[in-house]
């Protein structure tokens, strides 16, 4: 699925600049900087220009998340579908994110940094909400995260091939 949706983005965006399809994928709920760095790795851009364009990218979403996540949350629960996709959602990020729980904004950071499906910057930015992690602490804790996820998976991609 993630190669699909990352061969749409790219052949429907392909009239812009290769950087900007890399901040785009890098921006993208699933994909994020998991997909824009290996994109970026097709495109031979070198490893720092990756790297910062696929951050950059996933850095984007982070702020409109934390601040409108809870109150459009709080708006939309009057609708049954919502109010049943948020309850589907609060007991999935609550099933992945006891170290967020228990450790607060140093197990938001992890829960970024680990580079697996569902663990990236807008689960991240649920959880944080959910979990009431004020903004200043998520923004940082997830940022971090992102920062420390990309190197991994950039050093993976550029050493790797």
């Amino acid at each position: 699925m993630k190669e699909a949706i990352k061969q749409f983005v790219v052949e429907n965006l392909g009239f812009l600049p290769q950087e900007v399809i890399v901040v785009i994928v890098s921006a993208l709920p699933i994909l994020e900087l998991r997909g824009g760095l290996p994109l970026a790795y097709t495109f031979d851009f070198p490893f720092l220009k990756a790297l910062f364009l696929s951050l950059l990218g996933n850095a984007l979403p982070i702020i409109p998340l934390l601040l409108l996540f809870q109150p459009l949350s709080n708006w939309l629960m009057r609708f049954n579908w919502y109010k049943r996709f948020y309850d589907w959602l609060y007991h999935r990020t609550l099933s992945k994110s006891k170290n967020v729980e228990k450790y607060g904004a140093i197990g938001l950071i992890l829960f970024t940094a680990v580079p697996l499906p569902t663990t990236g910057a807008y689960s991240a930015c649920v959880a944080a909400a959910l979990f009431a992690i004020r903004f200043k602490y998520a923004f940082l804790s997830i940022l971090t995260g992102v920062v420390i996820a990309g190197l991994g998976v950039g050093i993976a991609m550029y050493s790797i091939f």
